[in-house]
């Protein structure tokens, strides 16, 4: 093993242990980034890339996207969209039993379409529908694990900002990837929604019945609704028909957004400017952690341990399935210590060499052949099974941070309730990624029609 190789080991350890003592993950790979280069090819290196390396990262045009959605969603959160969408939902499947729950899928579903983050749509989402939750005497398992299993939505279905930085990573299209996450992401509402209906079944005093709305509410929840539906189809169908780039169709999404709170009156000068600053934080901390991830990446590449990685992996004798499932895991358990964007920042550098390694075995005919795809349909099928099992961190015990944040909301459940409720959506999740594991089409089949 080359000295290169045990600096870049080193580094790895480093970075793991910083992030275990609580610095912020930006931070951490820009500090062992920066030394580890230092050490091997010595400070004029470091020093060159950061007269050079901030403004050719965030100068590229398709990272303009990401304050535009990120606004997009600050407003939204303040606009009152989100008790539209959990209201039109309530009135459409609350008489059902378990109903309210479903609603408050349904409702996750809505506004991640249009924020974009999970921690964010469980937290607004479990503002709005836990009082109703409550008013029906569901359990708090149910209410609770249904609320933090919801916010999970919020990263997969378009737009995500985390789609985009996976695309920008791996040199995909932007579009390509929104095409690919939809049948994955309705897929995710029709198995969360039929865990529901059978964790009901078993226990019906877990979800009562809600009260049917008469026709004059249920009119008025359904045409409240039809302003975030035309938003979402002119955003997500003007990008899926061609008519504008991402970059413009988030443009549009914030206009017609901002245009939505003023009329219901939910925006005044105050909560525009929460939105503006919300959305410069956000954004300021996104383009930190992209920097920080370009420095660690310059390093590990240097190193040569992705690639010394990716061959060992390759000759260990392992089934391609079974490096593939075991990466999948790994990205599982890390998803419980970090956030998204910083696991995918992470991770796919040392990941992806693999995947490109091992691709060719990933899959067995008849007479024992193994094939594989081609490297643009294995980033698109990658790219969303990372994030389906990324955000699985999310709601997986000890660390689930969805489970956190309504927790806060919901003190009078305890969090081994949460816990509890959560974990029928998590098997609904395994179920997913092993459907789109053993089927790829279900998420090539769109952006192929689409092309």
């Amino acid at each position: 093993m080359s000295e290169a190789i045990v600096m870049g080991l080193g580094g790895l350890v480093a970075l793991i242990l910083l992030i275990g003592i609580r610095m912020p993950i930006a931070y951490a790979m820009i500090l062992v980034g920066g030394i580890g280069t230092v050490i091997l090819n010595g400070p004029l290196l470091v020093l060159s890339q950061l007269k050079t390396l901030a403004y050719g990262q965030f100068s590229i045009y398709d990272l303009s996207v990401v304050p535009m959605f990120v606004l997009m969603g600050a407003i939204a959160s303040k606009a009152g969209l989100s008790q539209a969408l959990f209201r039109a939902a309530n009135a459409w499947l609350g008489w059902l039993r378990g109903g309210t729950a479903m609603a408050a899928i349904a409702g996750c579903a809505g506004f991640g379409a249009v924020c974009g983050s999970s921690l964010a749509t469980a937290s607004t989402m479990g503002k709005v529908a836990l009082p109703e939750l409550r008013r029906y005497n569901y359990s708090g398992a149910l209410a609770t694990g249904t609320l933090a299993a919801g916010g999970v939505l919020g990263i997969l279905i378009p737009p995500s900002v985390v789609l985009i930085i996976y695309a920008i990573i791996v040199e995909a299209n932007i579009v390509t990837m929104f095409m690919a996450a939809f049948l994955p992401g309705i897929l995710a509402v029709i198995l969360f929604l039929l865990t529901i209906a059978v964790y009901v079944a078993v226990r019906p005093e877990a979800g009562p019945r809600g009260g049917a709305p008469d026709r004059r509410e249920f009119t008025e929840a359904t045409v409240g609704v039809i302003p975030v539906l035309v938003i979402f189809g002119l955003v997500i169908g003007g990008i899926y028909l061609g008519l504008f780039n991402p970059t413009p169709a988030a443009a549009v999404g914030v206009a017609l957004v901002l245009a939505f709170g003023l009329v219901q009156r939910k925006l005044a000068l105050p909560e525009m400017v929460d939105a503006l600053k919300e959305t410069a934080s956000t954004t300021g901390m996104i383009y930190l952690i992209l920097l920080g991830a370009e420095m660690l990446k310059i390093f590990m590449s240097r190193s040569g341990l992705p690639q010394e990685a990716a061959t060992w992996i390759a000759g260990s004798g392992l089934a391609p399935m079974t490096i593939m499932i075991l990466l999948l895991l790994a990205l599982v358990a890390l998803g419980c210590l970090m956030d998204s964007l910083s696991m995918i920042l992470l991770v796919i550098p040392f990941f992806w060499p693999v995947l490109v390694e091992v691709n060719g075995g990933l899959y067995q005919m008849a007479d024992g052949a193994g094939y594989g795809m081609s490297t643009e349909d294995l980033k698109i099928w990658f790219g969303i099974l990372a994030l389906i099992v990324v955000e699985l961190g999310l709601i997986t015990p000890p660390v689930g941070m969805n489970v956190f944040v309504i927790s806060s909301l919901a003190k009078d459940t305890p969090m081994i309730e949460t816990f509890k409720g959560v974990m029928p959506f998590f098997a609904a999740e395994i179920l997913r990624v092993s459907i789109l594991v053993a089927f790829p089409p279900v998420t090539l089949w769109l952006p192929r029609l689409l092309s």
